[in-house]
Formats: structure tokens, sequence, C-alpha cells
């Protein structure tokens, strides 16, 4: 077979740009994962979102569950999704989330999963070449979910020393959207991570209002990812200062803050449930049937298998076992947030506290390296967050380094603590011999 070299010139100018060698070491990693007894000298991969808490619950629950109709091997409903499913979302929705309008049938989207529902609102609101408001920190695939096929230029908001949380940071979208009118690039979307990743907080109601009404001042269209609205818990180790608890954008009234046809709300399997592998997201568009009739025309690309969609109705729709699983889900989180935040005090590396969502938490692993080696001075700068992460690389520890999630301040990492115990005591061993080195 001939070389990737030698063959890129035969593609498109995009593809070529896609076939150039990767920054992330990801893909490589997911082929040579530790295990203490088959292969003890594998990565230990907690840079990942990936909730591996409740595996044997959602397993157990599957097996007992799940006897596949015929319907699954035929093309069902159409490529929005099965009605069945559809329906269990909004049934669902409406019980956790109350929202102010409840949720029919007809709302609901299916795709397979919640990256291809974040193009799709790209595609669906955005020219090639608009804009679509994206804040820092922000989850990493963000950015080529908006850009890569869509052809749309992400405009990342920074705030300084302002939370970026807080309802002050929403005047830093509006410089945003004035500087990009400045050199001809017209805003179309804001994308809002609630609760957020990676700095695993809600947002208060009072900021998504400010928002709403940002979006209505200019006309673009908020989108708002929920996908890990059920993944919040109790912090039983660090309250200061106090975490604002999880508030839907559909359970805020619109009228007189925001036209409804420009609020959207994204949701999937993948955290709540610790399903990555599942891949079932939703896109809720309550009042706006041009973008449903929109994205039936290319929505055969992100048709979500027939089989998955009927695991995930199966679950939505066991109302017992939905809600002790999300509860036994927040009892697990909450725990395994205090085990970490210890084993974190005893090695002595710095994080973000507060959090009481999703399942990470921002490390500032400059700090710590710097405690480590005085000889280095006290500025931490992005050559030293490179170096920082080749070490790791070198203990075969694998973290989210700061700069692929757009972090304003060098030095900062994002650890997941959503696995077993060992698990996470062996990434915190190789993290303390990385920093040691």
């Amino acid at each position: 077979m001939a070389s990737v070299a030698s063959t890129v010139s035969t593609l498109s100018q995009r593809a070529q740009e896609c076939a150039k060698p990767s920054q992330s070491p990801l893909w490589d990693i997911y082929q040579d994962q530790w295990h203490p007894d088959s292969n003890p000298g594998g990565y230990v991969n907690v840079g990942v979102a990936e909730n591996t808490l409740m595996h044997a619950e959602l397993e157990s629950f599957i097996r007992s569950s799940t006897i596949v109709p015929r319907t699954a091997f035929t093309y069902g409903n159409g490529p929005l999704g099965s009605r069945r499913l559809r329906n269990a979302v909004a049934k669902f929705l409406n019980r956790r989330l109350k929202p102010v309008v409840p949720l029919e049938t007809e709302h609901v989207l299916v795709t397979n999963g919640v990256s291809h529902s974040i193009e799709h609102t790209s595609w669906a609101f955005c020219n090639p070449g608009d804009g679509y408001l994206l804040g820092r920190p922000h989850y990493r695939a963000f950015i080529p979910d908006i850009s890569l096929r869509p052809v749309v230029e992400v405009l990342t908001v920074g705030f300084g020393s302002v939370d970026p949380m807080s309802i002050e940071a929403v005047a830093a979208y509006e410089k945003a959207i004035i500087a990009a009118q400045e050199r001809g690039v017209s805003t179309k979307a804001l994308m809002l991570c609630s609760p957020h990743n990676p700095l695993g907080r809600c947002y208060s109601r009072e900021t998504i209002i400010a928002y709403m009404r940002l979006c209505q001042k200019y006309q673009i269209h908020l989108v708002s990812d929920e996908i890990y609205a059920f993944t919040t818990w109790k912090n039983n180790h660090d309250s200061s200062p106090a975490a604002s608890d999880f508030t839907s954008i559909l359970s805020i009234p619109t009228e007189d803050i925001i036209d409804p046809s420009l609020v959207h709300v994204l949701w999937g399997m993948s955290k709540d449930f610790g399903a990555n592998g599942l891949r079932v997201g939703y896109i809720i568009s309550q009042h706006n049937q041009a973008l449903h009739k929109a994205l039936l025309e290319v929505a055969i690309y992100s048709y979500a298998s027939s089989v998955a969609e009927h695991i995930a109705a199966n679950m939505l729709e066991n109302d017992n076992w939905v809600d002790d699983y999300i509860q036994e889900n927040q009892r697990r989180l909450s725990e395994s947030y205090s085990f970490i935040v210890k084993l974190l005090n005893e090695h002595k590396i710095p994080y973000a506290p507060s959090a009481n969502a999703a399942f990470f938490i921002w490390l500032d692993l400059g700090k710590a390296y710097l405690a480590r080696h005085r000889e280095r001075g006290e500025i931490v700068d992005d050559n030293m967050t490179d170096e920082i992460t080749q070490l790791l690389m070198d203990n075969k520890v694998f973290l989210g380094s700061g700069p692929f999630f757009g972090a304003e301040t060098p030095g900062l990492f994002r650890i997941v603590f959503t696995h077993p115990r060992p698990y996470i005591e062996e990434a915190l061993n190789r993290i303390t011999r990385a920093l040691e080195a």
C-alpha cells in the first residue's frame, strides 16, 4: 500500500489538511491501555471523558431487557429517529427537567452521538465563513465539530481574570460579536456548555438569562449543550466559592427575553448514562420547524443505529430503573470526587475547587511542577506546558492538556476521575513521577 506522503496530493485541499500528522496521541493510546495484569506497561488514560463507575449496572440492565425487534433491521421511522425513542426522550426530559413548554415527540431529533448534533447546528445556522461563539476554556472537540466540515469560523471568547461562569463574562461575548462584525464576519450562533466542560460547574439561572438576552439582541441562535444535565453531584469536600445548581434552559420562560425559535438544546446518552459507545444524541428544538425540515435532508449522514435506539428507549421508558441509576451514579460521582481530591492534596497538586458537575477536575500542574523544581523560577509558560505534557507521556499517563481546551493560563490540565480507585491511584502515582522527573 502506498504511503500517506505519496498519496496526500491526490486528495482535496480540506482532506490534505486532515491527513497531516495529528498533534494528539489519543488514537495510539487507545491501542495500548493499561491493565494491572494483562498490560501493566500501557497508558493510564485519565484524559478522555468517560464514566466507568456504572458500567456493571448498565450491562446488567441491557442484558436483561434487550430483545431486538424485527423493525430494528429496517429504516424504521426515518433518519430523524424512531418515534418510540423520540417520545421516550420527551417524556423523560419533561419529568426530569420540568420545561416551561412540555416537550413533544416532534421537538426531538435523534443523531448518532452529540458530536453530530453539534455539527448539524453549525451547518444549519451558519453559512461558510460565518461565526459561531465559543467561550474559553471549552470542550476540545467543539472546534472541529463546529468548523471542520461546515467551514464555519469558531469565535473563541477569552475572559482574562473574569470567571467564565459568571454573569460578568457575558459582556465578553458581545465584544467578540462586534469585533467579528468589524472584519466582516457575521455571528450566527453561540454555544453554551451547561454544565461546563472542562470546568465541571453550572451556570446560574441569571447568567443563562443574560445569554438569552444577548442572543435576542443580535438575533443569533443559542445552543445549550446539556449533555451533562444529570451528571451533577454533591461536593462534600470543598465548596468555596459556592457552586450553582444546574438549570436547564428549557425551564426558563422565553417571554420578553428571547424569540423561542432561537433556543435549542443538545443532550445524549454518552455522559449521563456512561455510554459513550452507544452513540445516541438528541437535538431539541421546540419552536423552529424549519430546522427540523432542513435536517431531514441531511440526517441520513447521522442516522443512529436502530439497535442503539431500541436500547436507549428501553432505558428511558423505565422510570424506576432510570431514577435509581441516576441517583446511584450521582452518589458514586460525589464519592469519586472526594477520593481524587484527597489524593491531589496528598500529592500536593493544586486544582480548581467547587466542581459539582460532570467528571473532571482542572489541575494546575504548572504550579505543581515549579514547586518541585524551584530552580526553574516562578513563571509557567507554554513551553513548560509542552514539557510537562511530554513528561506525562514519558510516564505513560494521558491527561487533557490545557491548550487543546483553549485554556487562557499555561500549565492547566483536565483529569477525569470516573474510574475505579486503583486506576486513579495509578494515574496520580504516574503524574507525580512525571512532575518530579
